[in-house]
């Protein structure tokens, strides 16, 4: 049907369509593989509940929000919604494009012979996955300096603040998603035919733009993963420490609690396609007079399988905050109630001092 009729990318007669198209073959058993692999019922189920589970955890950050005064936790939150919308706007936008395809199986090369709808799948695919990563990164790095460095910093990050910073992160992954629209890699159509995505093929651009694209990503995880390690040793040395363990900062560990949980997701849900993606391109390397034309079948079944596995990052990432918040976990354990703040890792504080912290 279209695409997967097309030549092969050497083929004098495939012109543009040669910019987007023809990576892999789809041409022997087309109609059995799509049957088998893709739904349209599932992939609209499973778009639906992605949407309505960041829907709610958006409304519930917003109630929070309001009845909240700590500045670390307000920021905190800041954090968290941004990284709500990044995921509901990531399943609203791909959705729009994968769940008609899978209804209507339009063809590619007449629907979008200029590559324009593959290029905006793509560019959303890379920032809409790399936000989550990156935002990740920042809140981790944020209650690292909260926690082991309190007094560091007269006050705690404004909201204007916060806000800068989610959008600087927003406006990096916008520029790293523009790189192959700006001519270093491809966008180009993946297996079996419904979305488009980075090119794992040996030529000298997409090799540069898949590793950057992996390495970034995998350096998020791991910096977040020492982040978070630092300030959860931290805290459990003040909740074994004799003369604090009744002084619990409850809202510090709440924090963190979300934190490990968003950051064990991201790294189950994308460590796999981001080290799929750095073997695949270094395998192919160094890139010679007879390159690989198209994606090997096993390469590209891989990669969407991968694909899917990074999809539930963004339907898990809400229900992190919306099951470990305090209130619920109140009712799950009675025993836990609220104690003062990290002020009580420090007994010894000039009075004066403490008001203030304590204000902010």
């Amino acid at each position: 049907m279209g695409w997967g009729d097309m030549e092969p990318r050497n083929s004098s007669t495939a012109g543009r369509s040669d910019v987007c198209f023809g990576v892999f073959n789809t041409s022997d058993g087309r109609d059995t593989a799509q049957n088998s692999i893709t739904s349209p019922w599932f992939s609209t189920a499973f778009g639906l509940i992605g949407l309505c589970s960041n829907l709610f955890a958006l409304c519930v950050l917003l109630s929070s929000s309001r009845k909240l005064s700590s500045r670390a936790r307000s920021s905190f939150l800041i954090f968290l919604s941004g990284l709500v919308v990044t995921d509901f706007m990531g399943l609203l936008v791909t959705a729009s494009v994968i769940i008609p395809y899978h209804f209507i199986k339009f063809t590619w090369a007449e629907v979008d012979p200029g590559c324009h709808l593959c290029n905006f799948l793509g560019f959303s695919m890379v920032f809409f996955g790399q936000c989550p990563l990156l935002l990740g990164a920042t809140m981790a790095g944020e209650r690292f300096f909260g926690i082991n460095h309190p007094f560091s910093r007269s006050t705690s990050i404004s909201k204007r603040r916060a806000w800068s910073i989610v959008g600087l992160v927003w406006g990096f992954s916008c520029l790293l998603g523009l790189l192959p629209v700006l001519g270093l890699g491809r966008y180009t159509l993946q297996y079996p035919g419904s979305w488009c995505f980075l090119t794992l093929l040996p030529d000298t651009g997409d090799i540069v733009f898949c590793l950057l694209f992996a390495l970034l990503g995998i350096f998020s995880v791991l910096l977040s993963f020492i982040f978070n390690t630092v300030s959860v040793v931290t805290l459990c040395r003040v909740y074994h420490d004799r003369e604090s363990v009744q002084r619990r900062r409850d809202s510090e560990v709440e924090m963190m609690v979300q934190l490990v949980g968003i950051m064990f997701i991201a790294t189950i849900c994308w460590m796999p396609l981001l080290i799929f993606i750095v073997q695949t391109v270094l395998q192919q390397l160094p890139p010679d007079g007879d390159q690989l034309q198209m994606l090997p079948p096993e390469t590209q079944k891989m990669l969407l399988i991968y694909i899917r596995m990074v999809t539930w990052n963004q339907i898990l990432d809400p229900w992190v905050y919306i099951l470990f918040r305090r209130a619920v976990l109140q009712r799950v354990y009675p025993s836990l109630r609220p104690r003062p703040s990290i002020l009580s890792l420090y007994p010894v504080l000039n009075p004066s001092l403490r008001r203030k912290l304590t204000a902010d």
